[in-house]
């Protein structure tokens, strides 16, 4: 922190994860105190997870509880450091394809979990800000404008994005009936080195590099609004103390969609070798394009997302190749 500047305490839900555990690292390295819970489930080999914040071990700014957000003894546990200056609430059941599976489980943890935390928080509503980690999937499908806050969320495609719009609701609520200011961030399809596996870039990347095929569903048109993680990093970052008028909702992306074959070069060039690619139909849940308006996040936060896609998928892939080689 600079001279004269408070130390802030921050929670953060789900810290151990890909965004979470960059996070974390940006908030130590400025002198902030970090508390995170995160319960290092199986949805992608927790090992990641522990490696992601296996540096922080040693800070003495640094707590982590492991443990779930519906878990009244583990966020007992968590909130006997609070009043927290600031809630960046990022734990969640992720990915559309897996919520089709199991929607009971996501709604649970999403919508329930997301309540049990947020009951936590209320009776510090003049001293905490929650900063919602939400999920450009809320807008469900769109025929070529841009995505915009002010549009209606009402037909969400999968239980996911179901999920992630009942969240907003939530955290409306939370802030009329109690005052708590609230700001959603609505995240573009987020990506870079430490990538969970599951996502497309890590599991392309992986898929090429290991000379197997990779599947494309579509006609290899779709669009994704690819951001990479320190910029929304940044995007977070200033949410946790701009001018908040009490509830708002942002995007955070780079406004730049990019074509799902020409993401697909992108990793063959840095890797250096070539893809084999088969074409599958179009999966339920999933949608064309994203496309985030980002007006309102430069206005507001100053956000300017500094990285290209390409330069991301660079820096992954060089991340991918410098972990493999430690394996």
């Amino acid at each position: 922190m600079t001279d004269g500047q408070k130390t802030r305490k921050i929670l953060i839900t789900g810290g151990a994860g890909f965004i979470g555990g960059h996070l974390t690292e940006r908030l130590l390295a400025k002198g902030d105190r970090v508390f995170v819970i995160d319960n290092f489930n199986d949805f992608y080999d927790p090992t990641v997870k522990r490696s992601n914040v296996a540096a922080f071990s040693a800070d003495a700014n640094y707590k982590i509880v492991s443990g779930d957000i519906r878990d009244d003894r583990a966020l007992d546990e968590v909130f006997e450091h609070g009043p927290f200056d600031v809630v960046v609430h990022l734990a969640a059941m992720a990915g559309v394809r897996p919520s089709l599976v199991n929607p009971s489980l996501y709604m649970d943890v999403n919508v329930n979990g997301s309540q049990k935390l947020i009951d936590r928080i209320v009776p510090h509503a003049g001293h905490t800000r929650l900063v919602f980690g939400s999920s450009s999937s809320v807008y469900g499908a769109r025929s070529g404008e841009s995505f915009k806050e002010s549009d209606m969320v009402d037909q969400p495609l999968s239980p996911y994005a179901a999920s992630k719009a009942a969240n907003e609701l939530q955290c409306y609520a939370a802030h009329h009936t109690t005052g708590l200011a609230v700001v959603c961030l609505r995240f573009f399809t987020v990506f870079g080195p430490r990538q969970r596996p599951d996502l497309a870039i890590h599991k392309f990347c992986h898929l090429i590099d290991e000379g197997k095929t990779i599947e494309l569903f579509g006609d290899g048109t779709s669009k994704r609004d690819y951001t990479f993680v320190l910029d929304i990093v940044s995007g977070i970052e200033a949410a946790m103390s701009y001018a908040l008028p009490g509830f708002d909702i942002i995007n955070l992306g780079r406004g730049e969609p990019v074509v799902l074959i020409d993401m697909v070069r992108s990793i063959e060039k840095h890797l250096n070798k070539n893809a084999s690619i088969i074409h599958k139909e179009m999966q339920i849940g999933d949608v064309p394009y994203t496309y985030a308006d980002i007006e309102h996040a430069r206005s507001v936060l100053g956000y300017n997302p500094a990285t290209t896609f390409d330069q991301g998928v660079k820096a992954f892939v060089d991340w991918y190749v410098s972990t493999k080689a430690l394996v």
